[in-house]
């Protein structure tokens, strides 16, 4: 399935790259995290975020910290 999902990941936008890497690196995060560690915009973290669930590579969860918030996590192995 890795192969697949590299091959999914080649054809999004370098913010979901990144986003994907950052995932991969550093595990379960936050939208906001994913944000304050990419430096990236909070509205560009959202988009990738999208991109990179529909494409099946990333998952998300409620956090049982704060309903309010999702934690994301790679869905596959390895990028």
């Amino acid at each position: 399935m890795a192969a697949t999902a590299r091959d999914a990941l080649e054809d999004l936008p370098p913010s979901a790259k990144l986003v994907a890497k950052t995932l991969e690196y550093e595990g379960k995060l936050t939208q906001s995290q994913i944000a304050e560690s990419t430096l990236l915009p909070p509205r560009t973290v959202r988009f990738a975020l999208t991109e990179l669930e529909d494409e099946g590579i990333v998952d998300s969860r409620i956090s049982f910290m704060d309903a309010r918030k999702r934690i994301y996590s790679l869905s596959v192995e390895e990028l």
